[in-house]
């Protein structure tokens, strides 16, 4: 049977101009941290007050996500986006102007936490998109990693992007930068026929079958936190230790190898078969991750932290994505951009901690410190994670929850079967009630309901 390629995604009636407005928006999230870093260290000269201001901006982006995902459900993408995209790009425009009017550093913290709570989850909502267009469920896996390899090619091009307008202008300019994009992103996106047919959701999940209570899903979420917390530190660290050397515009280049090594593990991971269970692999990928980023710690100039970053993108990926490929194992349909949202709210807290104490270490005890504890904090989390590696591996071996069963090394035999990197090989099988489940509904959302999840 033909293997579809990544061109079969894009020639998916109109996907190529949704998925092209997506990215445009979600450039945003690439460029929102670093430049908001640099600009609130620049207005307050202290690195402590820049690490607050994203890590409140990573804070409350964690704690609005379920009501952001509940009115992407409620009221369409089409609305809520739009709501939300005028409110982020507004709140990091003040943010913007506070910096330029030396504004103190409560106030740059507290708009940026602002900018948090309305950042609109164009990353979620295409994933649920891809299945609402997908022509038939074989397709979805490319499209889905299509659009994880674009994410990471975002986040290698969006840190160069600030960097060259930091060297050319200033660090409040790439902060006016991000609002616009993110701005004209959002509204492209919501202007899409797809985006625009696409209706609030119908159908309430029970509360026993909430991704939180399933078996084995928190220990998923441990893991994913440590993962974050090692990307917090770095996004802080990174243009610390570039700034230390007089060399504040490298940081850009330094963070877009991180990318571009998860890009290229993605790549690579996407195109073989894994014989390991998903359980495993999510434990020896989330060390490994942990252990290179514990040598940065001893990187002593620019070029080799470059390539120790780069190293660690080789892993960041591949973790992800077979922490998503658990969660589909662990939830039923229904509950699966719920549990999405999940595993990126675990990111995206790992993330604001990280970045939060990195700002303070690294005032008080420098780069070294920062990337040091960063590590060894987010390798209790990992090596947590691991001693329940039994459980989760027999929680997604044999789900209690109803729909495909899901085997140890995550083939998925109710709704086609699934190869160890998700690639569906055959057609999916009738539903209880009769009917064939559309794209829509695989992996993960009824046709009836196709909700929201965060970014």
């Amino acid at each position: 049977m033909k293997r579809e390629s990544y061109a079969d995604v894009l020639r998916i009636p109109g996907a190529a101009a949704l998925f092209g407005s997506a990215l445009i928006g979600r450039l945003a999230f690439a460029t929102v941290s670093l430049s908001l870093l640099l600009s609130v260290q620049a207005a307050t000269g202290t690195f402590a007050a820049a690490g607050a201001a994203t890590g409140a901006f990573g804070v409350t982006n964690v704690i609005a996500s379920p009501a952001r995902a509940r009115a992407v459900d409620r009221f369409g993408p089409t609305r809520s986006l739009l709501v939300m995209g005028v409110l982020f790009a507004a709140s990091l425009v003040a943010t913007a102007i506070g910096c330029l009017a030396d504004a103190p550093a409560w106030l740059l913290i507290g708009l940026a936490a602002v900018a948090g709570v309305f950042a609109p989850p164009l990353g979620s909502t295409m994933r649920v998109m891809w299945a609402a267009i997908a022509p038939d469920a074989r397709i979805l896996p490319r499209a889905y990693s299509l659009d994880a390899v674009a994410e990471e090619l975002l986040f290698t091009t969006g840190p160069l992007l600030v960097g060259l307008i930091v060297l050319v202008a200033s660090p409040v300019a790439a902060l006016f930068t991000t609002a616009g994009v993110a701005l004209a992103g959002t509204v492209l996106f919501c202007l899409h026929r797809h985006v625009r047919a696409k209706g609030p959701a119908t159908t309430t999940a029970h509360a026993h079958e909430r991704p939180l209570r399933q078996r084995g899903f928190p220990t998923v979420l441990v893991a994913l936190t440590g993962v974050g917390l090692v990307i917090g530190t770095v996004e802080t660290a990174v243009p610390a230790f570039t700034a230390e050397r007089s060399m504040a515009a490298v940081s850009g280049i330094l963070l877009a190898l991180l990318a571009a090594g998860s890009a290229v593990g993605g790549l690579v991971y996407g195109h073989r078969t894994w014989k390991p269970a998903l359980a495993i692999r999510l434990v020896v990928l989330s060390i490994a991750f942990v252990a290179v980023s514990a040598i940065a710690a001893l990187a002593p100039e620019q070029i080799t932290l470059g390539v120790v970053l780069f190293g660690l993108g080789l892993f960041l990926a591949p973790t992800v994505i077979t922490a998503y490929l658990l969660a589909d194992a662990l939830t039923a349909e229904h509950v699966r951009t719920e549990a999405t949202t999940w595993t990126n709210t675990a990111v995206n807290f790992g993330v604001a901690v990280g970045a939060a104490v990195a700002g303070l270490l690294v005032d008080h005890a420098g780069t070294t410190t920062a990337f040091a504890v960063g590590a060894a904090v987010a390798g209790v989390l990992v090596l947590a994670a691991s001693t329940r590696t039994r459980t989760l591996k027999e929680a997604s071996t044999h789900p209690v929850h109803s729909g495909g069963q899901v085997d140890a090394v995550g083939h998925v035999d109710a709704v086609g079967h699934v190869d160890a990197v998700g690639h569906v090989d055959a057609h999916p099988i009738a539903e209880e009630d009769g009917t064939t489940p559309t794209a829509a509904s695989a992996p993960g959302e009824l046709p009836a309901s196709r909700g929201s999840v965060e970014d």
